[in-house]
């Protein structure tokens, strides 16, 4: 790769799209519009969409020749980014979600931190933003403590080494060097990726300059087959990889199976009153999902009291949509073998 003074190194922008005929237009506009002057091409893994999402891009294509789809038969998200960066030409791989946008600087200051840290990738932060209520409220779930925690990728941090990051800019020779994305995990994969990366010497880097807009799924229905199937393959990676799980991916799991014991606790013991039995005293179990529900209802009211209405109630159903969705998949991911599971649960 270049540094100061010599020519840029050309960039291969990678994505899999599936089922994104809404979304994608956008997302590859954002990589068009880049103010990086270096050599680009952008490379479209199509997955087997049924809403016309391969035809959109077959227009986009032939209007502009740095745009190249191929096919990827698989449709699975790690499967799209294997065919693309193996069909990519530069040096610096950068990967891309059809529901981000990026912002017109993002590769010119993603290039040089990643020239500047000597990273194997380079991540930054994913700023959720919604254009509904309820996409507002899913986003301010994504960016508050109350809902996905406060990692450094959702809320910002100081720049430094880290464990995973979000998309990546990566040096294309060592995603050889580790064997690209292990096809075999569906969700999660970029954090696998990142553990080997760090695992052979390299250095996975983390920097709040770089910002991506991030599209919220539209529906809860979606939203709930995202966190599900994101809990299975957190779960399934937490049972593979002991010791490479930090305390907090066990909370949201922790906290289902509190809540449940909490409520068969509860129902035990107001089986008891009624029969008069000193089993009576368990009806405190359902102290646990009252707690639970007041955290919801204030975490809810600090975070959105200034979205309006909409997007506060809406947030009072995502937050335990997210939370008990995650869980409960992690539970299932954990004590099973979620790789023999069909997963197949939408994007």
């Amino acid at each position: 790769m270049q540094s100061d003074g010599q020519p840029l190194p050309g960039v291969s922008y990678v994505m899999p799209v599936l089922n994104e005929v809404t979304e994608v237009r956008a997302a590859v506009a954002s990589l068009l519009d880049q103010d990086y002057t270096g050599p680009f091409e952008v490379i479209l893994a199509l997955g087997p969409s049924i809403d016309g999402t391969n035809e959109l891009v077959a227009e986009m294509s032939a209007a502009d020749p740095r745009i190249r789809a191929i096919d990827n038969p698989v449709g699975s998200t790690p499967a799209g980014l294997n065919v693309a960066i193996r069909a990519s030409l530069h040096p610096v791989v950068i990967r891309v979600d059809a529901h981000s946008v990026l912002p017109a600087d993002y590769t010119r200051i993603a290039v040089r931190t990643l020239l500047e840290s000597g990273a194997d990738n380079v991540g930054g932060i994913m700023r959720a933003e919604g254009r509904t209520p309820f996409e507002k409220a899913v986003a301010l779930a994504y960016g508050s403590r109350v809902g996905l925690g406060g990692t450094p990728h959702h809320v910002g941090g100081t720049a430094g080494p880290a464990e995973t990051a979000y998309l990546g800019v990566f040096r294309r020779e060592r995603l050889f060097d580790v064997g690209l994305f292990d096809e075999g995990i569906k969700r999660g994969q970029d954090w696998e990726l990142n553990r080997r990366l760090r695992q052979t010497g390299g250095t996975v880097w983390f920097t709040p300059e770089l910002v991506v807009t991030y599209r919220p799924r539209p529906s809860l229905k979606r939203l709930v087959r995202q966190f599900v199937a994101t809990g299975l393959w957190r779960g399934e990676l937490a049972r593979r990889f002991p010791a490479n799980n930090g305390l907090r991916y066990f909370v949201p799991p922790a906290m289902v199976a509190a809540m449940v014991l909490g409520v068969v606790a509860g129902l035990i013991g107001v089986v008891g009153a009624l029969l008069g039995t000193p089993l009576a005293w368990a009806m405190v179990g359902f102290v646990v999902p009252v707690v639970y529900l007041l955290f919801v209802v204030v975490g809810s009211v600090a975070v959105a009291r200034r979205s309006g209405l909409p997007t506060l109630l809406w947030l009072l159903v995502v937050l335990p949509c997210i939370h008990v969705g995650w869980g409960l998949g992690f539970i299932i991911g954990f004590l099973t073998r979620t790789s023999e599971l069909t997963t197949h649960t939408g994007r």
